[in-house]
């Protein structure tokens, strides 16, 4: 693993969109996976003010997103896809036909997941995946104790991630506690990771990636095993860590 430090947000923000940019020059066929949540909003908005000013082309991207609430449908504000709209698509010239986001309100949920998992195989696989991390170590929507084989999936939404989304939501109560999810197979199947991390509410689990041992409990810890992660995490996040250059 590469870590990246960042003074702030914002610093992280602007790195991650350079990265990517850079990553898209090279290879503007290149296959994108996305993440939603708090912690992306600058990276979109970064990547916006840099379409806008020099001209940077999606056109040939193909983007597929980690996770979607069961239950929600595309219009629903609350939706990834939604999300994904809003913070990015809407605002660069990427085809929508091939930004790709699991549909959380099919009749054959079981079926979308299949579906989504031989629609990232077809195409090639993922070149480049950004992710978060959960307090608990989630990536994606994959709670502690979920399977490093597992591949998309429908997964329960633990406590601690119901909370964390709330704030998303008018009330508590309309949380889905149900998604779809890229499974962590699939996750480590992505050519590169770019994993993205702010925050002192961050610090633990970042803390718990360096310093722990890779177990299923921790599901993040997994990415110790890929071959190509970096990592890009603020002061605040590396607050009990010491980066070595």
């Amino acid at each position: 693993m590469k870590i990246i430090e960042a003074k702030d947000y914002n610093k992280m923000s602007a790195l991650a969109a350079d990265y990517i940019i850079e990553k898209i020059k090279a290879n503007p066929n290149l296959n994108l996976g996305l993440a939603t949540g708090g912690t992306p909003v600058g990276i979109y908005s970064n990547l916006i003010n840099d379409h806008q000013k020099n001209g940077l082309s999606y056109r040939n991207i193909t983007t597929f997103n980690l996770d979607e609430y069961v239950g929600l449908s595309g219009e629903n504000p609350n939706s990834y896809r939604y999300y994904m709209d809003d913070q990015l698509f809407n605002h660069i010239d990427i085809q929508k036909s091939k930004t790709n986001i699991p549909r959380g309100d099919v009749a054959d949920i079981q079926k979308e997941c299949l579906d989504y998992e031989k629609l990232i195989a077809n195409q090639g696989g993922i070149d480049l995946q950004i992710l978060g991390i959960g307090s608990n170590g989630h990536i994606g929507f994959n709670e502690p104790g979920t399977s490093f084989d597992s591949n998309t999936h429908v997964v329960q939404l633990a406590p601690s991630t119901l909370e964390a989304n709330a704030r998303f939501f008018n009330s508590p109560e309309e949380v889905p506690t149900e998604a779809v999810t890229m499974g962590i197979a699939t996750i480590m199947k992505s050519k590169q990771i770019l994993l993205l991390i702010s925050g002192e509410s961050k610090k633990e689990a970042l803390f718990r990636l360096i310093n722990g041992e890779v177990n299923e409990s921790f599901p993040a810890s997994v990415l110790k095993n890929h071959p190509c992660v970096t990592i890009i995490a603020d002061e605040a996040a590396l607050a009990d860590i010491k980066v070595h250059s």
